[in-house]
This record gives structure tokens, sequence and C-alpha cells, in this order.
């Protein structure tokens, strides 16, 4: 039998909604109950977990309904064990900097949520100390993943939309003010005090994708909203929601690609899923969501022509779109993305999602609020 390399990872924020749901049950948990993570040349990595936080009671309620046995709320001994080879941070983004720079003095390999720090000044200094310090990086970049935008890409790769002329996004839906009904995202997100706002939450995500799949962002025009200004917290109590739960962005990218991304989370769903992207091109034109892609070619394109003294006849324009087949087998994102940075720290595999892709990702957020604030677009 091919031998087991077992690796320690300290799991910091696993009580938070992201690191418990996506991090622990559906990626690190999913790991281990398929047997580990395959190598090439045989063998499996296997992820033995130390659970990090504040909380010991929702700590021990955790590690004793997964049967596992390690936990602790000091990170500094978690750090100090010999054991522990990599750091993982879902805490609140105000809490990530501190601990990143703990586990990269404590020699560890670090692999974290996005933002990756609150400025793209310190995200830069941490890229350069953990190249310094010789150690394995990484950040979280999920959406790339996606079943949707694997297809999406399958179509980018195989020449399909010719020259590729603009993306244009929706991302978001309806965050309930916390008094007639609970709030579904936690309150920390309305508050700039507590680092919250939907620029620095959602434009690290955008960079990457628009960065992997159509080409560099070279300047952003944003507009940026507070549409909701008083909510309700977790405890009952009113509070001033003063960070933006919306913007309204157009960036250009390399290539002559024009990009426009809403992001919002005061707005109600009228499409098929709570991302979309359409993609435009010379030859064809894609939707893609989370899950599905569906494309137009050139030669298959109805020819509307405006008249709105008659109702439209046949079929609708939505239905003269066809799928994109799955073709293979899709796991969750953000498993897929632990697997290949396992196989990154115990095999060496390519893993090029690192701090520096973490920087450009708070950057391009810093640009997105300096052009709301002046009103200019922002060169990067």
């Amino acid at each position: 039998m091919a031998a087991r390399r077992s690796i320690g990872i300290a799991i910091n924020g696993v009580t938070g909604r992201m690191g418990y749901r996506q991090h622990l049950v559906r990626s690190l948990l999913a790991i281990r109950e398929q047997g580990g993570v395959p190598l090439a040349g045989g063998g499996h990595i296997w992820p033995e977990l130390v659970l990090v936080g504040r909380d010991p009671d929702k700590l021990a309620a955790i590690a004793a309904q997964h049967g596992l046995t390690e936990w602790t709320t000091d990170l500094d001994a978690a750090l100090a064990r010999p054991d522990v080879e990599i750091y993982f941070d879902a805490q609140v983004t105000q809490q990530r900097e501190k601990a990143i720079r703990q586990a990269i003095a404590a020699g560890k390999h670090v692999y974290t949520e996005k933002p990756l720090a609150e400025s793209s000044a310190a995200s830069l200094e941490l890229a350069e100390l953990a190249t310094a310090a010789n150690i394995k990086n990484g950040v979280v970049q999920d959406k790339l993943f996606l079943p949707g935008l694997r297809k999406l890409k399958r179509l980018i790769d195989g020449g399909f939309f010719g020259q590729i002329l603009s993306v244009r996004g929706e991302f978001g839906y309806w965050v309930f003010e916390g008094d007639w009904q609970v709030a579904q995202r936690p309150s920390w997100n309305y508050r700039l005090a507590d680092g919250g706002g939907i620029v620095m939450d959602m434009f690290p995500h955008w960079n990457y994708v628009l960065e992997e799949l159509f080409g560099n962002v070279r300047t952003v025009q944003a507009t940026t909203a507070t549409h909701i200004t008083e909510r309700v917290d977790e405890r009952g109590e009113t509070y001033l929601a003063d960070a933006d739960d919306a913007a309204y962005a157009i960036f250009e990218l390399e290539g002559n690609i024009i990009a426009q991304l809403n992001s919002s989370w005061t707005v109600r769903v009228n499409r098929d899923e709570l991302v979309e992207f359409q993609v435009d091109g010379t030859h064809g034109s894609a939707v893609a969501g989370l899950r599905g892609c569906k494309f137009q070619h050139r030669a298959g394109t109805p020819k509307p022509v405006w008249n709105p003294d008659l109702p439209l006849t046949g079929k609708s324009f939505r239905d003269e779109w066809t799928e994109v087949p799955d073709n293979e087998e899709f796991d969750n994102g953000f498993k897929i993305q632990w697997e290949a940075f396992l196989r990154h720290v115990v095999a060496g595999e390519a893993f090029h999602w690192d701090f520096a892709a973490g920087a450009r990702g708070v950057r391009l957020a810093e640009a997105g609020l300096e052009s709301a604030r002046t009103g200019q677009r922002i060169a990067l």
C-alpha cells in the first residue's frame, strides 16, 4: 500500500460561516472522507486538523460533532506545534494580517481567505515576508473553480468567442435588514469600522476572475452606495450601516475588453443564478453562472428588430441559447483549490494563486474605492 503523508493544518476562524461550511466541512473533512488527496507518484496527503478560534464552547462542539480532538483558543500554541505545517485563516479581515505575520514568523506555510489584508501595501509586505521566509503561500480564489466558470474557460480556450469584446457581470441578492427577518450575513459586513463593505469583499474576486479569464485590469471607474443605512445586528440591536452595500463599476482590460460588473446586497434576484457573467465576442456569446453556462454562436444568433408595437412571437430570446455540457464531474471549488495547495506544499506542484495575486485583488478594491471617492477613472 502506498504511504500516507500526514500534514498538520491549523484552521483559524472555523466557527465562522465560511470557515466552517466551505473550508472545514466541504473541503478538509470531505478530503478526509475520500481518503486524502492522491499524489501523482502514489500515496495520499492526509490532513490532520487543529481547530483555532476565540470561543472554546463553539470549538469543542464543532470538534465533537465531527470526531476531531484537537482545538485551541491559543494561536501561538497552535503555531508552535511541530506537527502543524500549514496555517489557514478564515477570520474577519481585520484580524488576518496579524495572524498571518505570526504564522510566517513561525515558519508555517500559509493559505488564507481573501482579502489578504486591509491594504495593498500590507498585502505586498506579507508577500515579501513569505518569499523571504521561503514558505508556500496562497489565497482562496474559489470562483475560478466553479463549474460555470470552468465551462466558460473551456469556451475561451477553444477559441469560441473570436475576439472578446465585453464582459457584463451581475452579482448579489437581498440581505435582510435583520428586523422583521434575520439577516443572512454577519453585521460586521455593513460597518466600516469592522472592515465591512462590498468593494473590499468582492473586487478581489473580480480581479482574479477578470485577470485569469480575460486579461489584466488597466483602469477602473466605480460608483458605490450605502443604500440601507440602518440594520439590526445578531443581538437584536439597531446599528448604523455605513459601509458600501452596492458597487457599480466599469473596468478596462488589456486587449481593449470592457467589463461592467454590478455587486449588490440590496438587489432582488431575477436571473438564473446569484452571479452571472455575459461574454460577447465577434464569433459568439456566452452566459456563465455558478454551475451552468450557455452559449450562442454567430451562426445561430437571431436577428431581432425593434418594434415595441408588436408582441414577441415564437421562441423567447432565452430559448435561443444552448447549454454547455458538463463533460466532466465538477467537485466543490473550495475543495479543489485546497487539494491543489496541499499538493503544492507536499509535492511542489505549481500553484500561482499566491500572496502576490491576493495583493493585486486588494489593490483593485482600493482603486475602486478611490474612484468612487474622487469621481475619477483610476489606472492600475
